[in-house]
């Protein structure tokens, strides 16, 4: 049934890999402003299910709505049928994604990387873009950097580059797999600073995550994602309490 107050939501959603399924019938959905983190370990298809949400993977069964409206695919005939790649565009225009790789093109600057995502979803003009650029650098602490190339970063500016990039497109929704797996102990916290940032603003965000201290202190529900499956669904004061499962708190005392 749909939610009428959903941002995004997934109707019993399904996705197959060598026969078996990554993301086994999982429904969920969340609200404007909604932080969710999901933990869960290796394996249990907790990126899948994130990037089936950004539409980048297509579903085996089930549907996908944003704001009410199905999205990745089309109704025809009375089935549903994978959308085509020019409606997927149209799809996914209200959806970031960040990734654990930071995907910056090393040839261009970082300026450049962050216009390319407006030129190409031809937004504003060269000096409207470029003003862009600078402004959401500045709003990610790297005011200054924008002539330098990803090669003269560390891994924490680089991902606080891709950070900006999304914003740009200035998204409804963010979408973070495992964003500071790639970086070093010491770089992780200035990512985090920036994504703690976005949910004081209010940015609708869903975040696959190892960091436990960002799902108690910034999220306002936090999953358990196991078997391809959601196995605890909570606030984080009841999810890091006696309260929660005793799968849960199994989990909690491996990671901590």
């Amino acid at each position: 049934m749909s939610n009428p107050h959903a941002l995004i939501q997934a109707d019993a959603i399904t996705k197959i890999y060598q026969g078996k399924p990554a993301v086994d019938g999982v429904s969920f959905s969340t609200t404007k402003g909604e932080v969710t983190a999901i933990l869960g370990p290796s394996g249990s298809g907790k990126s899948t299910f994130l990037r089936s949400l950004a539409l980048l993977e297509p579903i085996d069964n089930g549907k996908i709505l944003f704001e009410g409206e199905l999205v990745g695919q089309r109704e025809r005939r009375g089935k549903l049928v994978p959308a085509s790649e020019r409606q997927l565009a149209g799809d996914r225009e209200n959806i970031g994604m960040l990734f654990q790789n930071f995907n910056l093109f090393p040839h261009m600057s970082v300026e450049r990387n962050i216009m390319l995502a407006l030129g190409v979803h031809k937004r504003g003009s060269i000096a409207e873009n470029r003003d862009t650029a600078l402004s959401m650098l500045q709003r990610v602490g790297l005011d200054g950097h924008a002539s330098k190339y990803p090669s003269e970063l560390s891994g924490g500016q680089q991902q606080r580059v891709a950070i900006a990039r999304a914003l740009v497109l200035k998204p409804k929704i963010m979408l973070f797999d495992e964003p500071t797996s790639a970086l070093d102990p010491e770089l992780v916290r200035e990512v985090l600073r920036v994504m703690e940032s976005l949910a004081e603003e209010g940015m609708t965000m869903i975040v696959v995550t190892h960091e436990v201290g960002f799902a108690r202190n910034a999220a306002s529900r936090v999953i358990l994602f196991e078997n391809g499956r959601i196995h605890e669904d909570l606030p984080p004061n009841r999810f890091f309490s006696p309260e929660a499962s005793e799968r849960t708190s199994a989990f909690l005392e491996h990671v901590l």
